[in-house]
């Protein structure tokens, strides 16, 4: 009897990991700074492989510089990702200035933000359940210089990031 039950449950296995699961790339910016802090803007694409719209639960994420963790939080209920699609989904991250002071050994040598950013995507599959999609991104954002938040320079075109 056991016997049975294991070839069953390896056959469940093996069929439930050849079903095609939504697929995500990550991509980060810069996206607002003001008098409280810096807000980064993470794009989330999202893949879906199906002809139905996948509901996503949450999103958890953590934003990592200098070796520190900076900020987490959650995003609950973002939306769905569109059947047979790429969804763009935004999150914003708030990093206030008192965190950036924490880190500003990093900022005063080149004016960026080494990071390291973490999400997690819990989306609903139907019959399958919930399942989170890990994503992760290692890059440095080029901050805006006085000059350049008031027109005399564009600071963007020097942002560069690697993949991990």
């Amino acid at each position: 009897m056991a016997d049975l039950f294991d070839k069953a449950k390896n056959f469940v296995a093996d069929k439930v990991g050849a079903i095609k699961k939504p697929e995500a790339d990550l991509d980060v910016d810069v996206s607002k700074l003001d008098l409280h802090g810096v807000t980064l803007m993470a794009n989330v694409s999202i893949t879906n492989p199906y002809s139905h719209d996948i509901p996503i639960c949450e999103v958890k994420y953590t934003l990592y510089s200098a070796g520190k963790e900076i900020v987490s939080g959650t995003m609950p209920d973002p939306g769905d990702i569109n059947e047979n699609d790429v969804t763009l989904l935004k999150i914003p991250v708030k990093v206030p200035y008192d965190m950036l002071v924490s880190i500003a050994k990093d900022l005063g040598r080149d004016w960026d933000i080494d990071y390291e950013v973490k999400l997690w995507l819990i989306v609903d599959l139907p019959v399958i359940g919930n399942i989170t999609i890990p994503l992760s991104k290692k890059g440095e954002i080029k901050l805006p210089t006085v000059s350049g938040m008031f027109g005399g320079g564009d600071d963007s075109k020097d942002k560069k990031e690697d993949d991990e």
